[in-house]
């Protein structure tokens, strides 16, 4: 299995090549695809040889051959169906996020234990949660969000995965378990606010004394 730092790097790439495409660029060099995302040079034509993609020395990569090469490394030259289990203020906040569309994601509907946030005729529907094995079987859903309280969250998971879900992205503060054939990407936005908090902190620090060593 590739690197996970590779292919986060390989979206970020593809990211960049719109970015360049938007301005009228046709070819696209190493050294372009490093700046835009902080990397070496090297390190681009590194990860883009793990897959296969080679461009010239003087003429670069042909940026639209390369976006649709990236697409299908990264899955993204189909739609891909997702559900979201619990329907709070985050699972509500990605239901509505409407640039998923453009990247090749359908969020099909949310599931959730609140009668009240039940709306069976919305756009993207939300059923009782009773309704979610059904509808991954009946739809030959893969991928799922999970919203849920942490309390609730690997329960969640269990339940998913035993009805076909093969990937899972988790906003719940706790590490899922997740047997061989699943994978979960877990994702704590307190812990990253903490990180943020603490390296802000450390930079604040340092306009105030820029040189703690000298001062020792």
């Amino acid at each position: 299995m590739k690197n996970r730092n590779c292919i986060i790097r390989l979206s970020r790439y593809k990211t960049a090549l719109y970015r360049l495409k938007a301005l009228g660029f046709v070819k696209v060099f190493s050294d372009n695809l490093a700046e835009a995302i902080g990397v070496m040079p090297s390190q681009v034509r590194k990860d883009f040889s793990l897959f296969g993609i080679s461009g010239k020395k003087r003429g670069g990569y042909h940026i639209d051959a390369l976006i649709e090469r990236l697409n299908e490394i990264l899955g993204k030259d189909k739609v891909h169906t997702v559900i979201i289990v619990g329907c709070g203020h985050i699972g509500s906040a990605l239901m509505k996020y409407r640039k998923f569309e453009d990247g090749g994601i359908k969020i099909a509907a949310g599931f959730d234990i609140d009668p009240a946030k039940h709306a069976q005729d919305a756009d993207i529907p939300v059923f009782p949660i009773d309704r979610v094995k059904p509808f991954i079987k009946e739809h030959n859903v893969e991928l799922a969000i999970i919203a849920v309280p942490d309390i609730a969250a690997q329960q969640v998971a269990d339940m998913l995965i035993s009805a076909g879900i093969k990937g899972i992205l988790n906003f719940a503060p706790i590490r899922l378990r997740c047997p061989e054939g699943s994978i979960a990407h877990n994702i704590n936005l307190e812990l990253e606010l903490e990180n943020l908090i603490y390296f802000v902190n450390v930079l604040k620090k340092k306009r105030v004394n820029p040189d703690e060593t000298e001062n020792a």
